[in-house]
């Protein structure tokens, strides 16, 4: 068996909305669902197996029960599991934030840094994300204007609609906007250092935690380039190389899980199946599948929008 589908784990986080159960087919019983992990070997927070004779186990506890080769050459030389991918649904505005790189999050963490990229499924008319500053700023002010909460007059809007990319290096300071759901490929971490908040409490009744000093020593203060992907093949970086697949109505798209990686499908619209072998699986829309590496030619049919995701 090497075609399996996933159940997520999901995260009630205060800005999220119920969209990913009402339109994604997540299955979760909260009122909030503001992430599901729908590929994750992450501690705080595990994909598992939906059905078959593995059903119930985590990601982790199929890949040590198969072994490791089932990830592909390419994974053979990180340590752990190499990617995280979700889908968040952003009912308001996340913190802004930013992320280290792994020789900073290593030394301070005892964990991976992150770089991530998003691909925007649904966005209400004028969202926008934060992502860098207008201009380059000194660290003098950025550390003024944390202080006196006047941070996001020299941030940069990126207004977002339905099927832009967005690519995070780590020290780029950003914040997923109000009104915008997306998919959020990245390094396998959960390390974030939350700069400003907008003055919310958490669940507890507290302010939630800042990390100010961090977030100085990691931040580059500058304003990002534009990135502009290819029609299809979306990223392709030194974690994760990312393509969009589009299935016509009733039509058929062949591809092949070779040894060097696994791959990741995540649908993203409409329904249909997915054949390997002997081994067909019906597929719809918010359903993510993993691939063992080396495991041959697998079809896809119906109408369906998809990203792939694979370790280069």
């Amino acid at each position: 068996m090497s075609l399996f589908k996933l159940k997520p784990a999901c995260k009630d986080y205060l800005w999220g909305g119920h969209k990913l159960v009402e339109k994604y087919n997540i299955e979760y019983e909260g009122e909030i669902c503001a992430e599901a992990w729908t590929l994750s070997c992450h501690r705080d927070g595990e994909s598992k197996i939906a059905d078959g004779i593995f059903a119930d186990l985590t990601l982790s506890e199929l890949i040590e029960k198969e072994g490791k080769e089932i990830l592909g050459k390419n994974c053979m030389k990180y340590q752990d599991f190499p990617i995280l991918i979700k889908l968040i649904d952003a009912k308001k505005a996340l913190s802004i934030q930013v992320h280290p790189d792994d020789e900073y999050a290593l030394k301070n963490e005892n964990q991976y840094g992150k770089t991530e990229m998003w691909l925007v499924l649904e966005a209400e008319d004028g969202a926008f994300l934060y992502q860098g500053f207008e201009k380059e700023i000194t660290k003098q002010e950025f550390e003024s204007r944390i202080k006196d909460n006047t941070l996001t007059e020299v941030l940069h809007k990126e207004y977002v609609k339905p099927g832009d990319v967005i690519f995070i290096k780590p020290g780029m300071l950003h914040s997923i906007g109000e009104g915008i759901l997306l998919a959020e490929i990245q390094q396998n971490s959960n390390v974030t250092y939350r700069i400003y908040d907008y003055g919310r409490v958490g669940a507890d009744g507290k302010p939630r935690q800042l990390h100010i000093k961090q977030s100085v020593d990691v931040t580059r203060l500058e304003r990002p380039e534009k990135f502009v992907p290819s029609k299809n093949h979306l990223v392709e970086c030194e974690f994760f190389c990312v393509d969009r697949i589009e299935v016509e109505d009733n039509s058929t798209f062949e591809d092949v899980a070779d040894e060097t990686s696994f791959v990741s499908l995540l649908v993203t619209d409409g329904n249909g199946t997915i054949t390997q072998g002997d081994e067909t699986i019906t597929i719809k829309k918010g359903n993510s599948l993993f691939i063992a590496a080396n495991s041959g030619t697998y079809c896809l049919n119906g109408k369906l929008s998809i990203i792939k995701t694979i370790v280069p």
